[in-house]
């Protein structure tokens, strides 16, 4: 019995150290800072993306099988999903070669 339980402690110590630690009082250096998505869920046709800078930003939409179902150039912070079936996404905008990654969600 003994044995069982070391055994379970060495597992629970082997995954837990390989946890990385998550500091969100300090974002990654490869984020956007200041980014926002809004409104998520969205049900209307436009969602805005602001950053702390507000540059042009390319973004990209994938479905959940991993195709790219829009793609967009904004220089403002709207974006246009007319063209996007009810659904959860995946969007990626890079601004200044620092790219950033979330779920969408369209209703």
């Amino acid at each position: 019995m003994k044995k069982i339980y070391f055994v379970l402690l060495i597992v629970f110590s082997v995954l837990l150290s390989a946890q990385e630690p998550v500091d969100f009082n300090n974002p990654r250096k490869e984020e956007i800072s200041g980014f926002k998505l809004y409104p998520n869920p969205a049900f209307n046709d436009v969602v805005y993306i602001t950053t702390e800078k507000n540059a042009r930003k390319e973004v990209t939409v994938y479905d959940v099988f991993g195709e790219i179902v829009l793609t967009d150039r904004i220089l403002n912070s709207s974006l246009n999903i007319s063209k996007l079936v009810p659904g959860v996404y995946v969007l990626q905008v890079t601004e200044e070669n620092k790219t950033i990654t979330r779920k969408l969600v369209v209703k």
